[in-house]
């Protein structure tokens, strides 16, 4: 199916994406998401109920499981040093954090849990074991993936043994969600198609994958996507013809990527083409990056002053948590989280939900169109470019540009006191965040990192276009 075809295929889904939202208001007490809209066929529609609590959660229609409309990211765990464990690599976890932060969570109604082989230096699924041993098995899920990006590790024995590794640290017999990580990424010279098949098809995993949820050891099998909806379509394809069923799918859903993802990178897909056509074939959604890497949650004065307009009751993380969990075709919407009080946050955004209106809704795409207008890096600090061999701290560099875009301290203009206060503030704030040893004049182009970075981001090209401006800021007196 060439990309027209696919498009006309896609378009009655798309042009109901607004339903698609609305379809969770005017709820009862019990049900905030109320009587759904119905007209569209195929439609997901997943059952509604509140832990005790208050926790919105979500039926999974493959297993009736109450699923927390809150998920916990492990991929973000506190550090000793302070902070996470993707902003200091070199601290150790916090262990008696994550599990201070894991028995709050699952004390206020979150049981989902997300981790990865390749979170937090490889140690992410050994926290999360850790923390999780400690309480009975059924009283949480465990979402995890079979991380096998290297070609060294797309043999047969290899992945099994990823996937027998992740039990082992997971402490675990089983896992309730098993992702096949990255698919709609390439590897080396071959297309997403190419590199899926050399992953699991070629090799007979995906077909043992199939067998080991047949015994129990996989509940739901599924897979997270960073792509085209081309790519999507050929994989949802495997599903449509019964060769293969997707329990789930985790895509990248937030109110800047609904409409704006292929404008900021055209080889991204719109949520709003992703989330129709996963819901159209009733495969519950789990969503990631609903703050954008922490970007929607850091707003620009301007656009932070709007939102207490709108409604001071919720923060501009709340705002973005609220859009993210309206669909009712998502299962739960993951959030690393590496502070208690962010934690907390989260749990007070879905207990219960509020489900935008279709005012709101109106008005917050709206606002995504002024926020895609600052023309920000779409960096969500992934860290999969790290480490760079050059030394780069990519993810810092990108972190301080944004910061400098969204408060409007970049400019054209090279004059006048403003100037030159906004000139100091971003040179003196560049050498704090990033070492000069890290810095973007590092940079040699090897494009290693464009194969790893999930948003397709041309990182060497944005390098080059950052340092032209510090260079440019350093010599303006």
């Amino acid at each position: 199916m060439d990309r027209r075809d696919f498009i006309k295929h896609s378009a009655a889904a798309v042009a109901g994406t607004s339903v698609i939202l609305s379809a969770c208001r005017n709820g009862k007490p019990n049900d905030p998401y109320g009587e759904a809209d119905r007209s569209t066929a195929g439609r997901l529609e997943m059952a509604n109920d509140l832990t005790a609590n208050g926790m919105t959660l979500r039926t999974n229609p493959n297993t009736g499981d109450k699923v927390s409309l809150l998920g916990f990211g492990m991929m973000r765990l506190p550090v000793q040093a302070g902070g996470s464990a993707r902003d200091n690599q070199d601290s150790p976890i916090d262990q008696e954090a994550v599990n201070e932060m894991v028995d709050y969570a699952l004390e206020h109604g979150v049981n989902l849990f997300d981790t990865s082989p390749v979170y937090c230096q490889g140690l992410s699924e050994q926290s999360t074991g850790i923390a999780l041993s400690r309480h009975p098995r059924n009283s949480y899920f465990i979402s995890t993936k079979l991380s096998n990006f290297s070609s060294d590790t797309w043999s047969l024995a290899e992945s099994k043994a990823m996937f027998e590794h992740s039990l082992q640290e997971l402490q675990t017999d089983y896992v309730d969600y098993l992702l096949m990580h990255g698919l709609g990424m390439r590897s080396g010279g071959m297309s997403v198609m190419e590199t899926f098949h050399k992953r699991y098809i070629e090799n007979g995993l995906l077909d043992w994958l199939v067998g080991q949820k047949a015994q129990g050891r996989i509940r739901n099998l599924g897979f997270s996507f960073h792509g085209s909806p081309e790519d999507l379509n050929a994989i949802l394809a495997l599903h449509d013809v019964g060769r293969y069923h997707w329990d789930c799918a985790l895509i990248q859903l937030n109110y800047l990527d609904w409409r704006h993802a292929k404008e900021i990178n055209k080889r991204n897909s719109n949520a709003e083409l992703l989330y129709a056509e996963l819901e159209k074939r009733g495969i519950p959604v789990l969503v990631m990056e609903p703050l954008l890497g922490g970007r929607l949650a850091n707003q620009p004065d301007a656009i932070a002053h709007r939102m207490r307009e709108k409604d001071s009751r919720f923060s501009p993380a709340a705002w973005a948590f609220r859009f993210a969990g309206s669909p009712s075709g998502v299962l739960s919407v993951l959030s690393g989280m590496s502070y208690m009080e962010h934690l907390r946050e989260n749990i007070r955004t879905y207990s219960p939900l509020v489900p935008l209106t279709s005012d709101e809704e109106e008005w917050i795409l709206g606002l995504a169109k002024d926020i895609f207008e600052l023309k920000a890096i779409p960096c969500t600090t992934c860290n999969y470019c790290m480490p760079c061999p050059y030394g780069l701290n990519i993810p810092a560099i990108f972190a301080h540009y944004n910061k400098s875009v969204a408060a409007g301290t970049i400019s054209s203009a090279d004059k006048g006191s403003e100037f030159q206060r906004n000139r100091r503030a971003f040179l003196v704030g560049y050498d704090r965040a990033v070492p000069s040893i890290r810095q973007a004049d590092h940079c040699i182009g090897c494009d290693r990192c464009i194969r790893l970075c999930p948003q397709h981001i041309d990182i060497p090209h944005e390098m080059v276009r950052i340092n032209r401006l510090v260079e440019k800021l350093k010599q303006t007196l």
